[in-house]
C-alpha cells in the first residue's frame, strides 16, 4: 500500500465523528421508531410491515457490496470515498422525510408509496454510509489511529442517537399541534424528519471537508473484480466478523424496535421522578440507553488494550445474552429495575461496535498482505452489508413476532401479545448476542498480529511478494 504519513490531527477525527452523528439519528429513528410509525400512525398491519422490512432491507443489504465495488474503483480529486459523502448528503435528507411522509390515499396505494420510499431512503443511506466506512480504512494505515477514529465515530454514533431519541417527543408534540387544534401525528412526523435531514446534511458536509485519505492501493494493482471478490472468499477473519456483525445487529434490532411497544404496552407507568422531577419513561429509557452505549464507546479504548480487541468483544457479547435473558423475568411494575438491565446491557453494546470497525480495516490489511491486493470498499461493504441484513432480520422478526402473538395497533394488549413483547426484549436478541460471541471466539487477528502485517506492509512486503 501507499502511504502518506502524516496521522489524524483532532479536527479530522471530530469531522470523522460529525458523518455517523448524522447517520445515527437517522437509524436510530429507524431502528427504534419506524415500525410503530407505520403501524399506529400510517396504517400499516404489523405482519405487512415486518414482510416489507425484509424485503426492502434484503434488496438493500445486496446493494452494499456494490456500492463498495464501485468505491474502490471510484478516483477523483477528492479521493475514493468523501466525494460520496459530499454529493449523498442533500438526497439522504430529503428521502427521509418522504420516508415519514403519510399521504392520504387508499391503503393499498399507501402500501406501495412505503416500499418505494423506504426502499430510497435505504439506497441513499447506502451510497453514503458504506464509502463513510470505506473511509476508515485509508484514513491511517496505524492499528492504534483506527481504534481511535472508530472510538470517535462511536462516541459521535452514540451521540447522535442520543440527541436524536431526546429530540423526537419534543419536536412531535411541537409539530404535530401545531396550527392544528388536535395533534396531527402525521404531520408532526412529516416535520420532525425535515429537521433531522436538515442537521444530517450539514454534519456530512463537515465530514467531506475535514477528512483525508492517506492509504492508496499499490501502484501496480490493476482493478479486477474477480480478484477482489476471490480473495474476498478467502479471508476467513472476514467471514467470522461478518456472521458476529449480523448477530449483533440482530440483537440490536430486535431490542430498539420492541423498545416502544414494551413501554407501551407491558409496563404500567408512563413516566419516572428523577431526584423530583418527572421524566417520560419513554424518553428516559432510550436516552439512558444511548448514554450507556456511548459509555461502552469510552470505555473500548482501554478495556481493549489489558484484554485485546478479541476478548473484550467476545465477554461483552456473553453478558449482554446473560442480562437480556434477565429481563423476561421482570414484572411490569419493576421500572428502576428494567432501567438498569437497559444501561448495562447498553454499555455492552456500546463496547463493541468501535472494535468491530477496527477489525473490519485490519481485516483489509490482513486482505492485501496475503493476496498482494487492497480492496477497502469491498470489504468495509461487507460490514454495512451484515448490519443490513441483521437490521432486516431483526425488523422482520419484530413485525412477525407481533403479528404472531395477536398484537393490534393502539389497544389494550392480551396476556399472550404481552408475552409476545416479553420475548422481544429478553430471548431473541439474547440469542443474537450469544451466537455473535460464538463467533469471535474463532477470531485469530490479534492486536500484534496485524501491527506485524503493517510495519511489513509499510515495507512493500506481502506474503505475495515473499513468493
Amino acid at each position: 500500500m501507499i502511504v502518506n504519513e502524516d496521522r489524524p490531527g483532532l479536527r479530522e477525527k471530530i469531522g470523522y465523528g460529525f458523518g455517523d452523528f448524522a447517520s445515527s439519528m437517522f437509524w436510530k429513528l429507524f431502528s427504534v421508531y419506524l415500525l410503530i410509525f407505520y403501524t399506529d400512525v400510517f396504517g400499516m398491519a404489523a405482519a405487512a410491515a415486518g414482510t416489507m422490512f425484509l424485503v426492502v432491507r434484503i434488496w438493500d443489504a445486496v446493494t452494499d457490496p456494490i456500492v463498495g465495488i464501485i468505491a474502490d474503483r471510484t478516483n477523483t480529486r477528492w479521493g475514493k470515498f468523501r466525494p460520496y459523502i459530499a454529493f449523498g448528503a442533500i438526497p439522504f435528507g430529503l428521502v427521509g422525510v418522504l420516508t415519514f411522509t403519510t399521504p392520504d390515499w387508499s391503503m393499498e396505494y399507501k402500501v406501495l408509496y412505503a416500499y418505494v420510499t423506504y426502499s430510497l431512503m435505504m439506497v441513499a443511506y447506502t451510497l453514503v454510509n458504506v464509502p463513510y466506512g470505506s473511509l476508515l480504512g485509508v484514513m491511517s494505515s496505524h492499528s492504534e489511529d483506527r481504534t481511535t477514529l472508530a472510538s470517535f465515530r462511536m462516541v459521535f454514533a452514540f451521540a447522535g442517537g442520543m440527541v436524536s431519541l431526546a429530540m423526537v417527543e419534543p419536536l412531535l408534540a411541537y409539530f404535530s399541534t401545531l396550527g392544528a387544534t388536535e395533534p396531527n401525528m402525521q404531520s408532526g412526523w412529516m416535520y420532525t424528519v425535515m429537521v433531522y435531514g436538515l442537521l444530517c446534511a450539514i454534519l456530512f458536509y463537515f465530514t467531506f471537508a475535514w477528512t483525508k485519505e492517506r492509504v492508496q492501493p499499490p501502484k501496480e494493482q490493476k482493478n479486477s473484480l474477480k480478484a477482489d471478490l476471490k480473495n474476498l472468499a478467502k479471508n476467513k477473519h472476514w467471514f467470522i466478523l461478518l456472521g458476529a456483525a449480523l448477530s449483533t445487529l440482530i440483537f440490536n434490532s430486535i431490542r430498539d424496535g420492541a423498545a416502544i411497544y414494551y413501554i407501551k404496552y407491558y409496563l404500567t407507568v408512563d413516566s419516572v421522578d428523577i431526584f423530583g422531577v418527572s421524566f417520560s419513561l419513554i424518553a428516559t429509557y432510550l436516552v439512558l440507553g444511548q448514554a450507556a452505549n456511548l459509555a461502552g464507546v469510552m470505555l473500548a479504548k482501554p478495556v481493549s488494550s489489558f484484554l485485546g480487541k478479541k476478548n473484550t468483544f467476545m465477554y461483552a457479547m456473553f453478558l449482554a445474552a446473560i442480562l437480556s435473558v434477565s429481563v423476561f423475568y421482570y414484572t411490569e411494575t419493576q421500572v428502576w429495575l428494567i432501567i438498569i438491565s437497559q444501561v448495562l446491557i447498553s454499555i455492552c453494546a456500546g463496547i463493541i461496535f468501535p472494535l468491530l470497525w477496527a477489525m473490519y480495516a485490519d481485516t483489509a490489511d490482513y486482505s492485501e498482505y496475503t493476496t498482494g491486493r487492497r480492496s477497502t470498499g469491498l470489504i468495509f461493504s461487507s460490514a454495512s452489508f451484515a448490519q443490513k441484513m441483521g437490521w432486516t432480520l431483526g425488523g422482520a422478526m419484530t413485525g412477525w413476532t407481533l403479528a404472531i402473538y395477536g398484537y393490534e395497533a393502539n389497544a389494550e394488549q392480551t396476556e399472550t401479545a404481552k408475552e409476545g413483547i416479553r420475548m422481544m426484549v429478553s430471548y431473541l436478541p439474547a440469542a443474537g448476542a450469544l451466537l455473535s460471541g460464538v463467533f469471535i471466539y474463532f477470531y485469530n487477528l490479534t492486536d500484534g498480529v496485524i501491527e506485524d502485517i503493517n510495519q511489513k506492509l509499510r515495507k512493500g512486503i506481502t506474503l505475495k511478494s515473499d513468493n
